[in-house]
């Protein structure tokens, strides 16, 4: 049976809360405190258009999740990297977070954390056409990628039992270690790993510029991420968005998570899509919310009506196609038809008898209403 608008609404307030977690909670004091002083406290948006259900769900589900819980999150990862550097003898490691935390588009109260853990100078990567090779800053080495990060693992998963004996550690992940429960208020997933200095990092140097090396162990290959270049380069079209881009991302992502059928893109994809927007029309969203919806709606109807431009864009780091696969396109549909119907149901709460018979009608409805 579909879902109901107060279905929806429901689902956006427990996320954010995380009552859909109360598993993980339970196990932290501290965390469960701080939930109980804040369910009782209504956020902003619930006290927006009172009498309209679906307005009220399309401005919560751009909001970012309550800070305290975003660093509870961090807290939580660093508390496991604390322990892993004490227990790893064969390493010495840094530990970065990847993904929607650090990004700040995470729509859960209670949301998993990405654990980068990297070997640092022992071991790293390198582009031999870049600057610094060519300088003979690099000592080549018999060494390989795939077995460092499968010798990092082998350490990693009895350390994390040992760390934390009341949690459960997830050993089957094929890039990363799960580990739950226990005194831990957060999931987080510890991911093995060394840095590729590529040949943009060689000659800027930025953090952003260099890759990490993960291992994939069900394919036992490794695998090339710019996690860090992602962060930059959607966080500063966010600012030219004035914020509108985060908040873009945030409201697909709710929508697929309430959405009555299953969406087969991941949130890197999501941020992808989003990414490809037109900013000025999110710089319009800074004063009037509802824009956002308005030109999150333009956007993915006109990408899946013009397949050949949607099947060139990039995700953000540049390394590959968003719709790298049929899927993927598949799925742009359901998700574009969900806006639609949010879109539409927005509009018909807010039109005041004026008629708005098409999309476009409802955009230009919408997209100047304050709340």
């Amino acid at each position: 049976m579909a879902r109901t608008v107060n279905d929806r609404l429901s689902a956006l307030k427990s996320r954010r809360r995380g009552d859909d977690r109360l598993d993980l909670l339970a196990q932290d004091s501290a965390a469960l405190a701080d939930y109980f002083g804040k369910i009782a406290k209504q956020e902003s948006w619930e006290t927006k258009a009172a009498d309209k259900p679906n307005t009220r769900y399309a401005l919560g589900a751009m909001q970012e999740v309550d800070a305290d819980y975003t660093r509870i999150s961090t807290e939580t990862a660093m508390r496991v990297a604390n322990q892993l550097e004490k227990r790893i003898a064969g390493f010495n490691l840094e530990f970065r977070l990847q993904g929607s935390v650090p990004l700040n588009v995470h729509i859960r109260g209670v949301s998993d954390v990405d654990l980068l853990t990297l070997i640092t100078a022992q071991f790293v990567s390198y582009d031999p056409s870049g600057l610094r090779a060519s300088s003979g800053v690099y000592y080549p080495t018999a060494l390989t990628s795939l077995q460092q990060l499968k010798d990092l693992r082998a350490e990693e998963e009895p350390a994390l039992k040992n760390a934390f004996r009341a949690a459960t550690v997830d050993t089957q992940g094929s890039k990363a270690i799960k580990i739950s429960g226990g005194s831990l208020a957060r999931s987080v997933d510890v991911v093995p790993s060394h840095w590729y200095d590529s040949a943009d990092y060689q000659r800027s140097g930025a953090l952003h510029d260099r890759g990490v090396i993960i291992l994939d162990r069900k394919t036992n290959a490794t695998m090339t991420n710019y996690p860090f270049k992602h962060i930059k380069e959607v966080s500063d079209r966010d600012l030219v968005a004035m914020g509108s881009l985060k908040k873009a991302i945030r409201l697909i992502k709710n929508i697929k998570a309430d959405a009555d059928r299953d969406i087969a893109l991941q949130s890197f994809d999501l941020a992808g899509i989003m990414f490809h927007a037109d900013m000025t029309a999110f710089r319009h969203g800074y004063w009037y919310e509802l824009a956002i919806l308005a030109e999150t709606q333009r956007h993915l109807d006109y990408l899946y009506h013009h397949p050949d431009y949607a099947k060139l864009l990039l995700v953000p780091d540049g390394t590959r196609l968003i719709f790298d696969s049929p899927d993927k396109f598949s799925a742009l549909l359901t998700l574009s038809c969900e806006v639609d119907r949010l879109l539409e149901a927005v509009a018909n709460e807010n039109s005041i008898g004026l008629p708005a018979n098409n999309h476009r009608d409802r955009r230009q409805l919408i997209q100047s209403l304050s709340f």
